[in-house]
């Protein structure tokens, strides 16, 4: 993605250099889909949930990456088996995942075998590099590696600005690369993981525990906070259809509650992507131009959604400019 793609949501906020990224350069990071809410700034990280089962997620606050979270702003967390750890996501920064580590080394001394990077937006995968000496494999798409290759470095430089190139780390690459279905066995129970078309964006994961029906959508999943388009809002419709198919009860969404009702809360979601669809299409037939279609649709549809006003918009731009090739 360029930046110029975003020069048409005028965005304003305070300084990089004072500690914070402006609305602008948010957008054109791509950092704006995921890791930049307005609500200031919290405690380090957040505290970590048991779900039962072995599973332990870190549900994160709606913050902005900031000096005092490092950016800890996604839900993150591990799967303990009989014979080893797996972990999804590693989180925001070096600084996050150090965190994350000593969390898992509280609880057991199984050694970290798997790292599942969900997807390039770094608050997901710029942790991993807490975890290269305990050699495991980088689990990520067969995407991600460009993807990586494309953002990575901005990524790292703006950060780095934000809170500290100490606590960045570095881009880590997949070691394993799935192209589509794949599984993973921690020794007594088996986790099924799938590389998606392009959705949320052009390097989702979703990853399944077999032994639980637990379902693991990362950001092809949003709770209470707006979905975020970064890809193809036909495809993310078309991979919400087919994760509803897994048939599982429960999920760890991207952002949100630790776990939820997925059918409700995958409902819910479709509803506002296929309402910006819908009325992205009717726009583009009726010849509104790209700018009044970004003030203008499926503006009734943010209830409940926060960050609607700050994100809504950069979404009709994406979905306008990939619908009027249709």
């Amino acid at each position: 993605m360029s930046i110029e793609s975003y020069d048409a949501v005028d965005c304003a906020g305070q300084s990089a250099t004072g500690g914070r990224f402006t609305r602008r350069e948010a957008l054109a990071l791509g950092l704006c889909l995921c890791c930049f809410p307005r609500t200031g700034f919290g405690t380090q990280f957040g505290g970590l949930k048991e779900l039962g089962n072995g599973v332990f997620i870190r549900e994160a606050p709606h913050e902005e990456i900031s000096p005092a979270n490092k950016g800890g702003i996604a839900n993150v967390g591990f799967i303990v088996g009989r014979d080893s750890v797996l972990v999804t996501d590693p989180g925001g920064s070096l600084a996050d995942a150090e965190w994350l580590k000593a969390r898992i080394r509280e609880r057991t001394s199984k050694p970290v075998r798997h790292v599942v990077l969900t997807h390039v937006h770094p608050d997901h995968c710029f942790g991993a590099a807490a975890f290269v000496e305990e050699q495991p494999q980088f689990v990520g798409h067969h995407a991600l590696k460009a993807a990586l290759d494309a953002r990575g470095s901005y990524y790292r430089q703006r950060l780095a600005e934000v809170i500290g190139a100490e606590n960045v780390g570095d881009i880590i690459y997949p070691t394993r690369e799935v192209d589509d279905v794949a599984e993973i066995d921690l020794g007594d129970r088996r986790l099924q993981i799938t590389a998606h078309p392009t959705a949320h964006t052009d390097c989702d994961l979703s990853m399944l525990d077999l032994s639980s029906g637990l379902l693991f959508p990362a950001d092809l999943l949003f709770v209470d906070r707006l979905p975020s388009l970064d890809g193809s809002l036909s495809g993310w419709l078309a991979e919400a259809e087919r994760l509803r198919g897994v048939g599982a009860v429960r999920a760890v969404p991207g952002h949100g509650p630790a776990i939820v009702d997925f059918e409700a809360a995958m409902d819910r979601q479709i509803g506002y992507l296929t309402a910006l669809h819908e009325e992205t299409r009717k726009a583009i037939k009726e010849g509104l131009s790209i700018d009044e279609a970004s003030r203008t649709i499926a503006a009734g549809e943010g209830g409940g959604w926060a960050l609607f006003s700050d994100y809504h918009a950069r979404n009709v731009i994406q979905a306008y400019k990939e619908l009027e090739w249709e």
